[in-house]
């Protein structure tokens, strides 16, 4: 039998056998997704008693994204009430404790930032039962918040057991801000290589290029308008998928750009659905622009699109460049003239397009997949319940 008891916390957890499954109580607003329950299930597959709580909706600048029940085997997905749904720094989820005290798992793993309310609710209520927790960040940019929310940072990062970071950068961040535990590097979410596949063929088409995520500024869409702009071989076409403020600007930016004939605009679609939508394309674009309070955290569609074979473009704001690797192309933000090189290059030849896609999904069985990333996670569960 081990025996392990936080600091500061009233009762301890028993683990009665080193064999005995990690019970685990996940709190995830992004686990609404249902492509993203892929690595909950690779999670459950390896001796972890998993629950994960999500909201019913979460709302954000795109609208109201509702669960998606899409791979649920093996363990449980609950939903649970959210206060202050699309407030980012001050939701939480009232109903917690009641899940914490029926389920007692050993961690919970809290899938929020450090300098959010829903973190401090969890931490705090976890921490008086006795069990160990771990945060899950992005945040790539050093940033001063006032209070509240400064000293609840602080007081997370003095207390938390254990930190994930989706990036490198992310993680000295926090070690900048003071956090001395345990923290390794881990994406959120990986891809299953199974559903992002390479298209078996290419029908006749223009060549295709693809944006499909949130329609913001820092996104650099208009940029990518401009690009194609610029082809001397106007044989293209767009497609973008998603949602957000900028979409009637976007759309008034294509048609005085005289291009809007060939530009197509794409609500959101299940992401179930997704899959076919890469297939699609001959090149993927993430144009993004860093701004003061934002850089591109990690860019989860890039390994989306490698996965499903098809070439990818992005800017060298924030983590894209570690993401792509030398299986893409890279190009300086806000540098229409270099974009617009790589869209002539990739449509011109089609051989490279399929060379770059090869190296693309090769380096997401690499490094992105569910299933790896499930496996550094569970081994993180393990470390953190083992004696000291």
């Amino acid at each position: 039998m081990s025996v392990w008891l936080n600091s500061e916390t009233y009762h301890p957890i028993l683990i009665e056998d080193e064999t005995e499954p990690i019970r685990v109580l996940m709190l995830s607003k992004a686990c609404v997704v249902g492509i993203y329950q892929r690595k909950l299930e690779e999670i459950a597959r390896r001796d972890v008693d998993l629950m994960a709580l999500v909201p019913p909706t979460w709302k954000d600048e795109r609208g109201s994204v509702a669960l998606e029940r899409a791979y649920t085997r093996g363990y449980q997905l609950e939903t649970t009430r959210i206060a202050l749904n699309g407030h980012f720094h001050l939701h939480f989820y009232p109903e917690f404790t009641r899940y914490l005290r029926e389920f007692k798992p050993h961690i919970v793993h809290i899938d929020e930032e450090p300098y959010n309310l829903a973190t401090w609710h969890a931490m705090y209520h976890a921490r008086r039962a006795g069990v160990k927790t771990l945060f899950f960040s992005w945040q790539n940019i050093y940033r001063d918040y006032p209070p509240p929310f400064q000293w609840g940072e602080q007081w997370v990062l003095k207390h938390i057991d254990y930190a994930v970071t989706g990036t490198s950068s992310a993680a000295r961040i926090w070690r900048e801000k003071g956090y001395k535990g345990p923290l390794h590097v881990i994406p959120q979410f990986g891809v299953d290589p199974d559903l992002f596949i390479p298209a078996a063929s290419r029908p006749e088409r223009p060549f295709t290029v693809g944006y499909f995520g949130r329609f913001v500024s820092e996104k650099g869409l208009d940029d990518l308008l401009e690009a194609l702009e610029r082809l001397e071989d106007g044989h293209w076409q767009l497609r973008l998928i998603g949602s957000g403020p900028q979409k009637d600007e976007l759309k008034n930016h294509a048609r005085q750009l005289g291009i809007e004939d060939r530009v197509q605009f794409i609500d959101m679609l299940p992401s179930t659905q997704m899959p076919d939508q890469y297939q699609a394309l001959d090149a993927f674009v993430l144009p993004s622009r860093t701004r003061p309070n934002w850089k591109e955290q990690f860019g989860r569609v890039l390994i989306e699109a490698m996965s499903s074979g098809v070439p990818v473009i992005g800017s060298d704001s924030g983590a894209i460049s570690d993401v792509i690797g030398h299986a893409g192309l890279i190009f300086p933000e806000g540098d229409v003239l270099a974009l617009s090189r790589h869209l002539a290059e990739l449509q011109s030849n089609p051989d490279w397009r399929q060379w770059l896609g090869e190296q693309g999904r090769a380096r997401v069985l690499a490094h992105f997949t569910h299933t790896s990333i499930a496996q550094q996670t569970v081994a993180v569960y393990r470390e953190m319940i083992m004696p000291r």
